[in-house]
C-alpha cells in the first residue's frame, strides 16, 4: 500500500516536481513538465509502476523531515541503531536541465543505505532499455525508452530483474551524491552535475525569492511556505500555473472521483496570480498575462477553461486501465474532460486577477486591454447560457449563482477599467449589463423564504462557492443575505469542523459517491468570519484548517476528518492561495 497523501513532500524546479514519501520513496515524477508522462508512478499503483527508494537498511530506522529554511530543498534526518545521516533532496533551478538530486551526508556513527531503482517511462507503459554507463568519473546507469532517457549517477547499481539496487555507507562528513538526469534520448547525455554548486545556487535562488515576500501578521511561516509552493507550481519558462502536481489522487478513497489537475485552469491561475501580486510579485503577473494572450490567441470565442502549461488546447480525458490507482481508486485519468465545459465564472476570475495586477502597478498594454475587452464581449454573448459551474459539474448545466456573480464581476471590472484607470471601452453598456445581472441574482439567486443565496436558480440548496460573493465585491460580508447563507452552510455543509463544497446527495454533480471537506472552502469561511466581525470563530476555524497541512506545510485538495488524512490531488494551488487570502483577512482585522 502506498504512503498516505500527507506523507509526501514536493521538490521541484518550477517546471516539474517529484513527490517523495517520508520513508524515502520517489513515487511520482513526471518530466520535463508536470503534465509530462511519468518516470515513477508508484503513487498510482505499486513499486512495479516505477519508484526510486533510498533509505537506511536498518528496518528500525526513524526519520524526521523539514524544508531547508525558505526553500524547496527537502531535508530528511535518519536515525538508526548505528548512526545518524541526512538526505538533502532537490531539483536544481534555472539551469536549463532536469536533475533530481539526493545528497546523503553522515552526521554521526555510520549508516548503511540501500537504493532501489525501478524506472517505468510513459505512465509505466514502457520498461526502458537499461545499460551500465560508468566512466572514470564514477558509476552510472543509462535508461532509454522512445523519446525519453535518464542517466543515474553516484553509486554502482546492479540489476535484479527489472530492478537496480545499490548499497553504500556514510560516516561523519562523508557525502554521497545520487543524481537522476532526464534528457531527450536523441540528444547527447548531459555532463555530470556539480552537486555542491547546484545546491548552493538552488538554496540562494529560493531564499532570495522568499526574502521578497511582503507579509506581516499571523501564520507568517505558513504564508511563506504556501507562496513558495505556489511559485513551485508556476512554470519559469511559460508563465503557466498548474492547479496541482498530481493526477487521480482520490476525492473519495476507493472511488472514481479522480481527476488530472496538472494543467492551467484560468480560474485557479488567476487566483494564484492575485495571491502572488498581493505579496510583492508583480513580475509573475506580467509573465502570466503573456501566457494568457498566447493561450487564447486571436479568437476569444474559442476560449477554454484550462490549457496545457504552454497553452496547449488538446487535453482530452483518457483512462489508464493498467494503473490500479492510489490505494485502488480507479480509474486513473490523464487529460480532463472539463476542458470542453462552459463555466460562466472563468472570465470573471480572469478579469479580477488582471485588475489586481493593474491596481498593483502593472502597466496595461493596448493588446492586453484589447484582450480583456474581447473577453467581456464573450461574457455578453453567453449571458443567458447555463453552465457547469466552478465545481465542473458533470450533470445538467444550471444558472449557478456563483457563476452569475462572476459574470457580474466581469462587467464590473470592465467598468472600473474605464472609470478608475482611464482605459477605453463601453462603460455605460457594461454598467447596464452589470446591473441587469445583479437584478437577476437578486430575483433568482436568493431564496425568498430564508433570504439566503442559493446554489442555482430554482433550488434552496447552498454552495460554499457563495462565500466568494463578498470577496469580489458583489455584496458586503455582513449583508443579511450573506449571513443567512453562512448560517445554512454551517448547518448543512460543515462536517468535522470543515466545509464541504456542496451536498453531493442532491445529484447535481452527476457523479456517484461522496467526497470530503474541501480545504479552499474552509479557508473561504475563515475569510468570511474575519471580515464579518466573527474574529474568534475565524481564529478557531483557521487553527483547525491549518492542522490539515502535513508536517511540511503542504495542503492537499480535501481532508478526511474521520480518518484524519489528506485526500485529493496535492499540493493543491487553490487550497494554498485560499489559505493566504484567509491569513490576509486575519491580518487586516487584528
Amino acid at each position: 500500500m502506498r504512503a498516505s497523501i500527507e506523507d509526501y513532500g514536493l521538490v521541484g524546479d518550477c517546471r516539474t516536481g517529484a513527490l517523495i514519501s517520508s520513508d524515502g520513496e520517489v513515487d511520482w515524477f513526471c518530466t520535463p513538465r508536470f503534465d509530462s508522462p511519468s518516470v515513477f508512478a508508484a503513487l498510482l499503483g505499486s513499486e512495479e509502476h516505477g519508484r526510486w527508494a533510498l533509505a537506511p537498511r536498518d528496518p528500525q530506522a526513524t526519520s524526521t523531515r523539514r524544508y531547508d529554511e525558505d526553500t524547496l530543498i527537502l531535508v530528511t534526518r535518519w536515525e538508526t541503531a548505528t548512526g545518524v545521516a541526512e538526505v538533502r533532496e532537490f531539483m536544481p533551478i534555472d539551469g536549463g536541465r532536469v536533475d533530481l538530486v539526493r545528497r546523503v551526508t553522515g552526521i554521526s556513527g555510520h549508516v548503511e543505505f540501500e537504493t532501489d531503482l525501478r524506472m517505468r517511462f510513459d505512465y509505466a507503459r514502457a520498461v526502458p532499455w537499461v545499460m551500465q554507463a560508468g566512466t572514470d568519473e564514477g558509476p552510472a546507469l543509462r535508461a532509454i525508452a522512445g523519446p525519453d532517457a535518464v542517466i543515474v549517477r553516484g553509486v554502482a547499481l546492479h540489476a535484479d530483474g527489472n530492478v537496480h539496487r545499490g548499497f553504500f555507507t556514510v560516516e561523519p562528513d562523508v557525502t554521497v551524491d545520487l543524481t537522476l538526469t532526464w534528457y531527450h534520448s536523441y540528444r547527447p547525455e548531459p555532463e555530470p552535475l556539480d552537486v555542491g554548486s547546484a545546491l548552493t545556487h538552488t538554496h540562494d535562488w529560493w531564499t532570495h525569492w522568499a526574502g521578497r515576500i511582503d507579509h506581516t501578521g499571523p501564520h507568517h511561516e505558513q504564508v511563506v511556505r504556501s507562496l513558495i509552493t505556489l511559485r513551485a507550481l508556476s512554470n519559469l519558462d511559460t508563465g503557466g500555473i498548474v492547479a496541482a502536481a498530481t493526477t487521480s489522487l482520490p476525492e473519495q478513497f476507493g472511488g472514481a472521483r479522480n481527476w488530472d489537475y496538472r494543467y492551467v485552469w484560468l480560474r485557479d491561475a488567476s487566483l494564484t496570480l492575485e495571491a502572488l501580486v498581493n505579496h510583492g510579485f508583480l513580475h509573475v503577473a506580467e509573465h502570466w498575462r503573456m501566457w494568457l494572450m498566447r493561450a487564447i490567441a486571436g479568437n476569444t470565442r474559442e476560449i477554454q477553461i484550462m490549457y496545457g502549461i504552454a497553452g496547449e488546447r488538446d487535453l482530452e480525458e483518457r483512462e489508464l486501465p493498467h494503473l490500479p490507482g492510489y490505494q485502488g481508486a480507479a480509474p486513473v485519468r490523464i487529460g480532463n474532460g472539463a476542458v470542453d465545459q462552459y463555466q460562466g465564472d472563468v472570465i470573471g476570475e480572469t478579469l479580477c486577477g488582471l485588475e489586481a495586477a493593474r491596481a498593483a502597478g502593472l502597466t496595461e498594454l493596448p493588446i492586453s486591454w484589447s484582450l480583456q475587452k474581447a473577453l467581456i464581449e464573450q461574457v455578453e454573448a453567453n449571458l443567458e447560457r447555463p453552465d457547469n459551474g466552478i465545481w465542473e459539474m458533470r450533470g445538467e448545466p444550471r444558472m449557478f449563482t456563483h457563476s452569475r456573480a462572476m459574470i457580474w464581476a466581469a462587467f464590473d471590472r470592465g467598468v472600473r477599467g474605464c472609470e478608475v484607470y482611464g482605459l477605453d471601452g463601453s462603460p455605460d453598456h457594461w454598467r447596464e449589463l452589470r446591473d441587469r445581472v445583479r437584478a437577476e441574482i437578486d430575483e433568482n439567486g436568493v431564496d425568498p423564504q430564508s433570504g439566503r443565496f442559493v446554489q442555482y436558480a430554482g433550488t434552496t440548496e447552498v454552495d460554499a462557492s457563495l462565500l466568494i460573493l463578498p470577496q469580489v465585491g458583489f455584496c458586503a460580508y455582513d449583508d443579511p443575505r450573506m449571513l443567512a447563507t453562512v448560517a445554512e452552510i454551517e448547518a448543512t455543509l460543515m462536517r468535522g469542523g470543515l466545509v464541504h463544497r456542496y451536498r453531493t446527495t442532491t445529484g447535481v454533480d452527476g457523479l456517484a459517491g461522496d467526497e470530503h471537506p474541501f480545504l479552499a472552502c474552509t479557508f473561504w469561511m475563515v475569510t468570511q468570519y474575519a471580515l464579518s466581525g466573527r474574529r474568534d470563530d475565524a481564529d478557531e476555524l483557521m487553527t483547525r484548517a491549518c492542522a490539515t497541512a502535513n508536517d511540511l506545510g503542504l495542503f492537499a485538495e480535501e481532508y478526511d476528518v474521520t480518518e484524519g488524512r489528506q485526500a485529493g490531488n496535492t499540493p493543491q494551488a487553490l487550497s494554498h492561495l485560499a489559505f493566504v487570502r484567509a491569513a490576509d483577512a486575519l491580518a487586516s482585522t487584528s
